[in-house]
């Protein structure tokens, strides 16, 4: 054998295999998640993205806004979104029934890091240290809004707090106030515990609370079915329990 011509046909084989096209690489599943669920689904990414053998494009808004979006048609694969969100999609052809809860999440009260930690164990503590605050950052469509104007309400100071309350589009009020844009922050837990730059000083106390609880379902229209179910079962494992806790949540069954 003329060894001459044995690096020629390697070169030639490398470049054949240099010019074969690479392996298709699974579509991304598209998920529209509420903010709610952010810290949770950005610590599990890597691992969800294993078990459903695929990326995942996420994002984030209020449940409320993400809502509007899948009503007027908006392709996707999955949503995480509140449960009453998830049953009127249901109701309308737009998700697959059968998607299941994931977690809830109370209402609580935060400040930027360092600045003086507030009492407000109490219906009365908290009362008062709203109308001692000069703002309080909310966010326009959040469920947590609702819950926190309701309080003033209750509490007799809703015209006091009118003033100084400062609406935020969906997932910029934590950033606002870590960065000291208002003097206090009243969200769901799950969006100030895990922000940098931000002090947790405790859930909205007794029956002022309310809870938002995020469910998942598949898109009636995905094409990648199989693969949102896969994640849908994913974050009901009994596993993520710890995951869910961590962030400021709770299990839900």
């Amino acid at each position: 054998m003329n060894n001459r011509f044995v690096p020629a046909a390697l070169a030639g084989a490398v470049l054949l295999w240099i010019a074969m096209p690479a392996p298709a690489q699974s579509p991304a599943l598209r998920v529209l998640a509420g903010n709610g669920v952010k810290a949770v689904l950005d610590d599990v990414r890597a691992e969800a993205e294993r078990a459903v053998g695929r990326p995942l494009n996420i994002e984030y808004s209020t449940s409320a806004s993400l809502k509007k979006r899948i009503a007027a048609g908006e392709a996707f694969d999955v949503t995480i979104i509140a449960t009453d969100a998830i049953a009127d999609l249901t109701k309308q052809g737009k998700l697959t029934p059968g998607g299941h809860n994931v977690a809830r999440a109370g209402v609580g009260m935060g400040a930027p890091a360092g600045a003086p930690k507030v009492n407000i164990a109490t219906a009365e503590a908290f009362k008062q240290a709203m109308l001692k605050a000069k703002s309080v950052a909310l966010t326009v469509d959040g469920a947590s809004r609702a819950t926190s104007e309701k309080a003033f309400e209750r509490l007799g100071i809703a015209d006091a707090m009118r003033p100084k309350i400062k609406l935020y589009p969906a997932g910029r009020a934590p950033e606002g106030v870590a960065k000291g844009e208002a003097e206090y922050i009243l969200t769901l837990m799950s969006e100030i515990i895990p922000v940098k730059g931000l002090q947790f000083l405790g859930p909205l106390p007794g029956d002022l609370q309310n809870y938002t609880t995020m469910a998942s379902a598949v898109s009636t229209g995905s094409k990648n079915a199989a693969a949102g179910k896969a994640l849908v079962e994913f974050l009901n494992r009994p596993a993520m329990t710890q995951t869910i806790k961590k962030h400021g949540m709770e299990r839900v069954e």
